[in-house]
């Protein structure tokens, strides 16, 4: 059954056994940030004054040379999130939808997964209602939907799944960090902080599944042993990571 109620988390307790103290201390923030994503979504709406007239051409998203084009500043910017809250939604509904996935994952991982679909869901038409409330022509600025290929990843198999997962949400908050310095609204940068935040504990959620009690959901991989930040990659970087996946053709020729 396709799961599209996005207050699924907020009407449905699933209690299981617990494995895991820290993994149920990030589960239980999972189901708390749903709630702060869905306020958050009205403090952008109120968000959009924007002095449109100082921006230039290329500021603003839309058809350039004959394809999309992200634009830059802070428009270009919440349209290249967009892009990626649609990838990582697009994700997490084939993962909970795939055939197999009650006998492939355990109840903790189901839990899980399920909320992060939740998440992205809400974080993916939250910026489409945003951008279109924003946008001084949404008609021909709005990031259409765009299409993904996965190749031949096996929804069906856990370690497939997770791996991609794993580097989904590690190249998210990869982008939103590298993204931050672009943004010169402060109350975009408050709401980029917050999305970040959430996509940082869901990269350590699927870590923790991949190797549960392990230092592994802030590995040196990600987290600078010098800085104790996580990584941050201008858009030129994230994109053709990302790109792998999205067969929408896009350009992103204004962001650094």
């Amino acid at each position: 059954m396709l799961l599209t109620d996005k207050n699924f988390i907020m009407k449905n307790e699933v209690k299981i056994q617990e494995v895991n103290p820290i993994l149920d201390s990030r589960r239980s923030f999972l189901k708390l940030s749903g709630l702060t994503m869905v306020t958050a979504g009205l403090v952008l709406a109120g968000c959009s004054d924007n002095d449109n007239d100082d921006m230039q051409d290329n500021s603003l998203p839309g058809i350039k040379n004959g394809i999309f084009d992200l634009g830059s500043g802070d428009f270009g910017v919440l349209t290249y999130a967009y892009a990626l809250e649609q990838l990582e939604a697009d994700f997490y509904t084939k993962v909970v939808n795939s055939s197999n996935f009650n006998t492939t994952f355990n109840d903790t991982e189901r839990e899980v997964l399920t909320d992060l679909y939740h998440h992205e869901v809400v974080h993916r038409d939250f910026f489409k209602a945003a951008l279109t409330l924003a946008l001084p022509d949404p008609g021909t600025q709005l990031l259409p939907s765009l299409a993904f290929n996965y190749g031949s990843l096996n929804f069906n198999s856990r370690n497939e799944v997770l791996a991609t997962a794993k580097a989904l949400e590690d190249t998210g908050v990869a982008a939103y960090n590298g993204a931050g310095k672009l943004i010169k609204s402060a109350d975009y940068l408050l709401l980029a902080g917050k999305i970040v935040s959430v996509e940082a504990r869901h990269a350590s959620a699927i870590r923790s599944l991949i190797n549960p009690n392990s230092k592994d959901f802030a590995g040196d991989d990600i987290v600078s042993a010098s800085t104790g930040l996580d990584a941050a990659s201008n858009p030129s970087k994230i994109l053709p990571i990302a790109g792998g996946f999205i067969t929408t053709k896009f350009t992103a020729k204004y962001l650094p």
